[in-house]
């Protein structure tokens, strides 16, 4: 099997450029703030956060059909698909920057989404 040079383990920032003309205007100028920051500043780390949440990477494997086509297509088609609007995105950043600011206070534990495991097909039958 071959690996996609181009693929990470989890949402990578170097990333986040690409995504900028994917939605309208709102969403263009915090993916414009956010690239030009450091990818260790919070906001860098919040959006990050974000993009694994909705790209499901913690549920991404080797050998899937995302994993095979790598993180910057799997992002792009997240975001450009994603169905709720600009300010519901937006919204989550915000939420993943909360959440990265109680998990530094030691108010909660930090975890990403994880999506249950596909069923196997014999055990449905």
């Amino acid at each position: 099997m071959t690996v996609n040079p181009r693929t990470e383990l989890l949402f990578p920032p170097h990333l986040i450029p690409g995504l900028k003309d994917l939605r309208e205007q709102e969403w263009r100028e915090l993916v414009e703030y956010v690239a030009r920051l450091p990818e260790t500043h919070p906001d860098t780390l919040a959006f990050s956060l974000m993009m694994i949440r909705l790209n499901a990477c913690m549920g991404c494997v080797s050998g899937s059909y995302r994993f095979m086509r790598g993180c910057e297509l799997c992002s792009q088609q997240t975001i450009a698909r994603y169905q709720g609007t600009d300010e519901e995105l937006i919204a989550l950043f915000h939420q993943a920057k909360e959440d990265l600011e109680h998990y530094e206070e030691g108010k909660t534990d930090l975890v990403a989404d994880t999506p249950e495991p596909e069923p196997d097909p014999e055990e449905l039958e």
